[in-house]
């Protein structure tokens, strides 16, 4: 049984990133997927992820949202591929209400706080200044905006690509389609036993997404949850010139006191549509009994209902939908922190439907943990001592 310094379990988002990071410092790592990542199973996957810098979730994010755009720089230019558009990012709130988003009371105002606090480039506009901007919007006309030129979008399944090929590159073994079934602490590190055998390594990174539970136990289990999600992607109407990512932003939109909905411009093409999804998280599932399909009537409940008004060159006929996971903590924030049981292991996973812009920093934080002892970043707002208090 050959012996490595990090086994990495589950080659997604945060996977692929940590797998990439530790080859690139020499460490024997092996990566394991019971899948062939990046797929459409998990959470990573869908064309599209928002990306912005100033994060109404928390000060704390900001560090790694920096970092994560330095990152997809340098990748890009290592391999040539098409990872990170900055087209820009606007958030729509209603003035005069509480923007509450991804468990956060007042999003707008703490992006707002952020992207002051960070001297992160931006601005505030009122509704006619929104509709000066971008007139493919059709506001009510009490909306209020957070316009930040460097946000955007990446592309999850490139992103995983491009790290799991450089990692691979760089001597990480790479494994895919070996299930892990579980884990075992021992006194030089850990054991992680697959479908196939079983494999030691003086530490471990859980980083199986949705199926992270499953390899937990006890208290620790009970604090995540996963949530399916759906996303829509729908015709588009003319002027088409007004929908490219060069005119159109990705935005996040409080399109009612109760519902909010996020969106990107045609980053394919006319043929593509536009991608639009919505949130939920008052239905908990599992990624073995997951509805996977969905229905023509989803996806048109959520145009007739929230966005069809607001984006008049959206048109009703839906070219594609797909539902991915999103696996939450109890308070909206992330796990980056050593097991209970063990400083051998790290859980660096459930991101809550917000982690996909910060992976490849969480990546290199994981790499720094598990090498050196501490990460450059601080990490201590993602704690699980928070939990206890």
């Amino acid at each position: 049984m050959e012996i490595y310094d990090v086994i990495v379990v589950g080659l997604g988002a945060m996977g692929s990133a940590a797998a990439y990071q530790l080859a690139g410092r020499g460490v024997r790592v092996l990566g394991l997927d019971q899948f062939s990542p990046p797929h459409t199973l998990g959470s990573t996957h869908g064309d599209s992820r928002v990306t912005r810098l100033a994060i109404g979730e928390g000060m704390a994010y900001v560090p790694l949202a920096m970092r994560s755009h330095e990152l997809w720089r340098e990748i890009e230019a290592q391999t040539g591929a098409d990872l990170l558009t900055a087209n820009g990012c606007l958030i729509l709130g209603r003035a005069g209400t509480g923007f509450g988003f991804h468990g956060k009371v007042d999003f707008l105002q703490d992006t707002i706080a952020a992207a002051r606090a960070f001297d992160i480039p931006h601005e505030v506009l009122d509704a006619d200044a929104i509709r000066r901007s971008f007139p493919q919007f059709n506001l009510v006309g009490d909306e209020v905006g957070y316009h930040e030129p460097g946000g955007g979008f990446v592309r999850p399944e490139a992103c995983v690509r491009a790290q799991l090929t450089l990692a691979a590159q760089r001597g990480a073994d790479i494994r895919r389609d070996e299930r892990v079934e579980s884990f075992a602490i021992t006194a030089d590190g850990v054991t992680v036993r697959t479908a196939r055998g079983d494999h030691s390594a003086g530490k471990l990174i859980l980083s199986a997404g949705p199926w992270i539970a499953g390899l937990l136990d006890g208290e620790l289990r009970q604090r995540f949850a996963v949530h399916r999600q759906v996303m829509h992607w729908f015709a588009t109407a003319p002027p088409h010139e007004l929908l490219v990512p060069d005119r159109f932003p990705v935005y996040i939109w409080e399109a009612t006191e109760r519902d909010t909905f996020y969106g990107f411009p045609a980053i394919d093409g006319e043929d593509g549509g536009m991608k639009v999804a919505a949130e939920q998280f008052d239905e908990v599932t599992d990624p073995a009994s997951v509805k996977r399909e969905v229905s023509l009537e989803e996806s048109l409940a959520l145009f007739d209902g929230l966005v069809g008004a607001g984006l008049p060159h959206l048109h009703r006929r839906r070219v594609k939908a797909v539902a991915c996971l999103y696996t939450t903590t109890t308070d909206g924030d992330f796990v980056i922190d050593w097991h209970p049981d063990s400083e051998d292991v790290l859980i660096v996973s459930p991101c809550s439907g917000h982690g996909f812009k910060h992976s490849a920093a969480i990546g290199e934080a994981a790499a720094e943990l598990v090498t050196q002892g501490a990460s450059a970043i601080d990490l201590d707002a993602f704690s699980l001592r928070r939990f206890a208090t």
